[in-house]
Parts: C-alpha cells; structure tokens; sequence
C-alpha cells in the first residue's frame, strides 16, 4: 500500500507502509529519482538556511517562507484548486532565544548504528556485571528505550563542541574518518559539524580516567567507578549512552550504581521554569541559610526518584538543627579543656550509666546510619541522626553530664569530657558527608586526630559498646523524668515550681535504678519531695502517670481538677485498650507468628503484657479518682 504526499511546488513524496522505503520525484518527471531508505533521502529542500524559497520551489524561489504560503494559497484559490480554509491549532517548535519559528528540513547528518549497541547493553544487564539502577524500578525506563531505540543522529551544527573527526578533500571530493588528521592537512577541509553533547558526555567515565590508555593509574585504580547520582529525565540520553559506549570502548560497564533522584520543585509542586518565574537561585539559599543547611534539606527530604517540593519552612528547620548541632558542640568543647583527643574508645571502668547508655545509642546509630548510607536511604539516615543528635545527646546525655562537670570529682570530671569528646568526634563523623562545613570547623576546633574530618575514620561499630541492660535503665529514667515534665505541663507548674513526686514501684528492679540515679531525676523532675516505695497509695487528688514497671503520683490539689484528670485517664484508658487489641491481632495471626523471626514476635508479646499492665494500673487509678469525686 502506498500513499502519496504533496510537497510544496512540484514534488512528490511516496512510501510504502509495508518497507518503509520512501521516493521523492519532481510532478513533471517521476523517473528522476531512485528508491532510498529514511537515512538516504535525496537533498530535496526547497528552502534556504535562511528560511528563504531556492530554486526547487519554482516560481516562489527568492521568496521569504510566509509571503510563499500565502501566494500558494492564493494561486491554488486563482486555479479553483482551493475549497475551503479551515483554521487550525497545532504545536509549532520556535528558537529558544529569538522566538522565531523553526523549519524542518533535510540534511546530511552523522548517524550512529543503535542495534547492535542497545543488544550489547541489555545483554549486559543479565550477568553480573550489570548496572543496577536505584531505585530498581527504573531499570525498566532503562531497558524500553534501549529495546525501541532508533539510529542515533550524532552530528550537531554548532558553534562549540568536538569536531566531527571526517575530512573532505578538496579536490576529489574523498572522504576521510580518522583519529588522526591527514598527514597533507593543507588539502582537506574539515567536517564543520560537531558532535551531540551527549555523545561526547557519554565518554566521560573513562576519558576522563586517562582512556584510551588502559594502563592509565587513574583508569586501573577507579574505572568502572562506583556510583552515577543523576535525574530520572535524562536516563535515555546519558545514562543509557554512558552504558553502550563503556561497553563497546572497554568491555566493562561505567559505574556499577546508578542512583536516580528526583526534581525539586517549587513550594506548589510545579517544575522550576524561566516561563514560570518559580526559579530559586541556589545561591541565594546558601546566602541566608549555608551550604549545609540546604545539604541537609536535599537528602533529609529527598526520596530516591521522587521529586521534593522545595520548603522556606523546612530551610528554617535545617538552619535550627545546624544550630543546635553548633550551641551543644561549643558545651562541649569548652569543657573540654586540656582533654586529648579521642582516639580509642572510652574504657569500661570510666562509664557511668549515663556513658554506657549513649555509646549503646551511638553504636546503634553508626550501624543504621551505615546500613541506610550503603542502600542509598539518605532521608532515613538523616533522621536517624536527628534523633540521635537532638534527643539523646543534646536534651539527655549533656543536660546529665552537667551533674558531673559541675561537680568536685575531677576523676569522674575527666572522664565525663572524654567521653563527651569521643560521642561528638564520631557523630561528627557520621555527619560529615551531609554536613561538610559545620563538621570539619567543630572538628578543627576540638582536640582532634589528623589535618582533616574528611581524611578521618570513618565510625564502627564495637561490639564492646553494647549494653542492653544499661539501654533498658535509662529508658525507665526518661520515661519517669518525661512523665513528671508532662505532668507539669498539663497542670501549668512550671520546673521552677517544686512538687511532691511518689513513685510507686511494681518491679522491684525499677527501686535501685531510681535511687540509685535520683540526683539525675531530681535535676530534671525538680520535686519538693521525692519518695521512692513500692505499695504507695496514691493521694486523692493527684495527676497520675503510668510507665512501665511504675505509677507515678503527683498531689496537685491546689492545681489540680478532678473532672479533666477523669477524663484524661479514661482517654489513656481506651489507647491502651486499642494497643492490647492490636497485638493480640497482631499474635492471633498465624502468618506473624510462624513467620516472623522469634525475637520479633516476643518483643511483641513484652509489649502486649506492658500494655495490659498499664491498662490495670490506670484503670485502678481511675475508679480510685471517681470515688473521690
């Protein structure tokens, strides 16, 4: 089946739907011209470069391009040719800089053969040598172009750019390709054209490793590299050429990662555009808030592939932690004094339970943050830092270290300071590839080891550190000091204002932890009195708090109202009562119970047995205050 089309003036364009062979012929002669194939058109423009009509176009030649329209139409009108004028909307393409309409036309152009590269790259993807793209899924954007992929135009018409390698000569016409320039140079007249920018991209994780020399120290030492961090909209035009060209050149593929990020947007989620005016100047943000701060903002909020909608709220967020990092990291270095610098871990005898607790909490935070860091999870590590850094070190282990530094052991007092030392040295370590300026002038600025955090250690973790016992204790200390502050806060008593607190202990366990660490609690509780007893009762009118293994009373009557804690403690009741619903669910069902690890299904049966002891303990608590109403 053929079909043909009309061209403007006095030629014709047939192709054939089965082949796809094409034929072009001037109207008056249709023997003039032979059958070719889509990259083997014969030249027959009918337009200058300068949008102007040739000769081809006959009686228009000379003409500019729109006045030749409008005389075609009004000539087919004069020969009656012409039924009617529709209008019509379609997509036009104009320059990016002048605004002026562009036309198509035929060219001699430099083409690259696809087939047999686009087979080597998916072949590729098969062994074990392939590239793995993150996330996986875009292995698939990957391997559609390369399966629907057409010849590649390589030649540009442009100003910059590597010259295309051919030669003319200038007498015979012959044309010649090679690395090297011919030897009579006086006599060739170079190809004009250059190459696509992407072919030359392409060539950038080996050229630029001393390729083509393959015993290049740089070549041998870092090809193929490690990890390609890129956009999801250039797959096709870099990464995929990346892939074939290393592999056709050096038979071994470019990086063995190739990570795939997303796009900032504006704050309304639109695409970033000079149309718009929704473009953010990346310097201006570094300006007002630094480098880090934004690094902060980029990966924190940043899911690998997907777009981040960009956040003057969550700047002010990653300049607030900054500084919070910077206020609790000057603390510390100024009481550090004559402290060496951290080059071991802190010795066992040195540790108090506040120590033990924090390098426990560090050594958990360097094994998730590594984990998350090697699987490319940069929002899940930062935030496995930011509560790490804010709620452990900063509101705990500090605010508790202060009782030793302000105190006369200058044993204990030496110790605490390395200690304190050894905790920001390896969180500053761990920050480090987020936060490079902050990290590196703290760094220089405390007792350090070597010229440079970058050239440093980076962070393990020791086995030595673990202490589960020290961890649960700990946590029975916050979980009594945070009851105490909530109480606070619900009943409007400021810290400044004492209170009695009773702590009414149902693990026996809970007795010497609390009494052993009360002056740490009493810093942060700031009670009248404080009484530690198992078998309290509790006063009639108080504020109640259930933790694990405790009640904790607090006698309010001059502040207290005993409708709003019934209705607060009924409110904990029905929580509690939805948590044992969901673990026994949880339990109740066979495919967690057979399936899930052990450990994982007995964490879950210790927190059922909590939460029902925390259901009686304040549902007790509740009828006792509906009584005394």
């Amino acid at each position: 089946m053929d079909r043909e089309i009309p061209i403007i003036a006095d030629h014709y364009v047939t192709q054939d739907f089965g082949t796809g062979a094409v034929k072009i012929t001037p109207a008056h002669d249709p023997n003039d011209f032979e059958v070719g194939n889509r990259h083997d058109l014969p030249r027959i423009n009918i337009m200058n470069e300068d949008a102007s009509m040739n000769e081809n176009a006959g009686k228009y030649n000379g003409m500019d391009r729109f006045e030749a329209r409008k005389a075609i139409v009004a000539d087919l009108d004069a020969a009656g040719y012409l039924l009617k004028v529709d209008p019509m909307t379609h997509s036009v393409g104009h320059s990016e800089r002048t605004g002026v309409q562009v036309e198509a036309r035929l060219s001699t152009q430099w083409f690259v053969k696809m087939q047999p590269l686009a087979e080597m790259a998916l072949k590729n993807q098969a062994t074990d040598q392939k590239v793995n793209f993150v996330p996986e899924r875009f292995e698939g954007t990957f391997t559609q172009w390369m399966e629907n992929v057409h010849d590649w135009v390589i030649s540009r018409q442009l100003w910059w750019g590597h010259q295309i390698p051919a030669w003319y000569h200038k007498q015979t016409r012959e044309m010649y390709v090679g690395e090297e320039a011919p030897k009579d140079i006086e006599n060739w007249t170079q190809d004009s054209d250059v190459l696509d920018t992407w072919f030359s991209s392409a060539l950038w994780p080996f050229s630029t490793m001393g390729w083509p020399d393959t015993e290049a120290p740089d070549f041998k030492r870092y090809f193929p590299t490690n990890t390609l961090v890129t956009g999801y909209d250039i797959i096709f035009f870099w990464v995929s050429r990346m892939i074939f060209q290393s592999l056709e050149f050096t038979e071994q593929r470019p990086f063995e990662h190739v990570l795939i990020h997303g796009l900032i947007r504006d704050e309304q989620g639109r695409k970033m555009s000079k149309s718009l005016g929704n473009g953010i100047d990346p310097m201006e943000v570094i300006e007002k808030y630094g480098a880090d701060a934004l690094r902060w903002f980029l990966t924190s909020g940043s899911t690998p592939g997907q777009d981040t909608r960009f956040s003057y709220t969550k700047m002010d967020a990653a300049w607030n932690f900054i500084n919070k990092i910077w206020n609790a990291s000057r603390f510390v270095i100024m009481n550090l004094e004559d402290t060496p610098a951290p080059t071991h871990i802190p010795e066992a005898a040195n540790l108090d339970l506040t120590d033990k607790w924090i390098l426990n909490q560090l050594n958990q935070t360097v094994a998730e943050v590594t984990r998350l860091y090697d699987n490319f999870e940069f929002g899940e590590a930062d935030r496995t830092l930011y509560n790490f850094i804010w709620n452990d070190f900063c509101d705990w282990y500090i605010e508790m270290a202060k009782e030793v530094l302000y105190g006369e052991d200058q044993t204990a007092i030496a110790n605490k300071r390395y200690n304190l030392a050894y905790v920001l040295d390896q969180t500053l370590r761990l920050l480090h590839p987020v936060m490079p300026f902050v990290t590196e002038e703290i760094w220089q600025s405390m007792p350090h080891d070597g010229d440079s955090i970058m050239t440093a250690t980076y962070p393990e973790v020791h086995a030595e550190l673990v202490d589960v016992e020290a961890t649960e204790q700990m946590n029975a200390i916050i979980d009594l000091i945070r009851s105490v502050r909530n109480i606070r806060s619900e009943a409007n008593a400021p810290l400044s204002k004492p209170i009695d607190v009773l702590i009414n202990i149902q693990d026996a366990k809970l007795t010497a932890i609390f009494k052993t660490n009360q002056d740490f609690i009493e810093r942060f509780i700031h009670p009248k009195s404080l009484e530690i007893a198992a078998g309290l009762t509790a006063p009639a009118l108080a504020k109640t708090a259930i933790i694990s293994g405790a009640e904790v009373y607090v006698p309010l009557a001059e502040l207290i109202d005993l409708d709003e804690e019934i209705t607060r403690l009924s409110g904990e009741l029905k929580r509690l009562q939805g948590e044992i619903k969901r673990a026994q669910g949880k339990l109740s069902n066979k495919g967690f119970t057979d399936r899930a690890p052990e450990k994982v299904v007995q964490e879950e049966r210790d927190k059922q047995a909590d939460y029902e002891q925390q259901y009686q303990s304040t549902e007790k608590r509740l009828a006792e205050l509906k009584a005394a109403r």
